[in-house]
């Protein structure tokens, strides 16, 4: 069966294909290896500049893989265009594929892109007491698609990113002291003077005011049941309910000891009798 086998012709006419499909292969692997290593280079590159620059560590982590995937994505595209293979397909296939991925996760690269600017821009940081999408407590984590957050009620809210950056964001940490508003009201027939005297007693008898700013007392209305007094005192954050609780105890149990009353809403009634 072999007799009439021209071995010189086999090899002629198959060793350049071998050889030229061997270089072929030899260059795709050159090209996967180095584009590897090269990828794996620059991403670290981005990762170090991110963190020089401040970005927050799930950040940099986050932007250093889409830059690796996207990078090894090339280097896989080059080296089957390498072997021969048909890449215009391929990379119109994978351009479809993103957009539809992109239109199925709508919400949440909206999500993603309010995490993006949270962690750039950080209007709040762990820890931070904050009110955000209609929920008020103490940041415990953000992430790149939602923020977690405890409430004073030790309930844990995982909150969408989207929502809390599409809002008004108050952050009660940011700053060292705060401005206690409170007001207090007296009857229209009790001392305004011994009240605000009162006032005053309470308030610089609490070390936890702060005298630079100095509070405010001042009478701010004539009101139908009262006379109301705004007391504004200023405290460390971390004092403020605290301040405000022990102010409100404390005045009650001093105007009814001084006999300083605080009315509650009243309406006299007239009657006439018809003859």
């Amino acid at each position: 069966m072999f007799e009439n086998l021209d071995i010189q012709k086999l090899v002629d006419d198959y060793l350049p294909v071998v050889i030229d499909k061997s270089f072929q292969i030899f260059m795709a692997l050159v090209i996967f290896v180095i584009g590897k290593w090269v990828a794996k280079l620059v991403t670290k590159m981005v990762r170090a500049l991110l963190l020089k620059a401040k970005v927050d560590d799930i950040l940099a982590d986050f932007v250093s893989a889409i830059v690796k995937g996207a990078l090894l994505l090339v280097v896989i595209i080059a080296a089957l265009d390498q072997l021969g293979v048909d890449t215009t397909s391929l990379v119109a296939l994978i351009g479809a594929a993103g957009l539809a991925v992109g239109l199925a996760l709508q919400n949440s690269l909206q999500n993603f892109a309010a995490g993006v600017m949270l962690l750039i821009f950080r209007p709040f940081k762990a820890g931070d007491f904050i009110d955000a999408a209609g929920v008020s407590g103490v940041v415990e984590g953000i992430s790149i698609f939602s923020t977690t957050m405890r409430t004073g009620d030790n309930k844990e809210m995982i909150i969408p990113n989207g929502a809390i950056y599409g809002g008004i964001i108050t952050n009660f940490s940011a700053k060292d002291t705060r401005r206690i508003d409170m007001v207090v009201g007296i009857g229209y027939d009790d001392d305004i003077r011994k009240a605000k005297d009162i006032i005053w007693e309470v308030l610089n008898a609490d070390e936890r005011i702060l005298k630079d700013p100095a509070p405010t007392v001042a009478v701010s209305e004539l009101a139908d049941s009262s006379v109301n007094f705004v007391v504004r005192p200023w405290v460390k954050s971390g004092d403020y309910w605290g301040v405000m609780f022990d102010f409100n105890e404390k005045i009650k149990l001093t105007f009814d000891e001084k006999g300083i009353s605080i009315p509650y809403p009243q309406m006299d009634i007239h009657t006439h009798k018809v003859a």
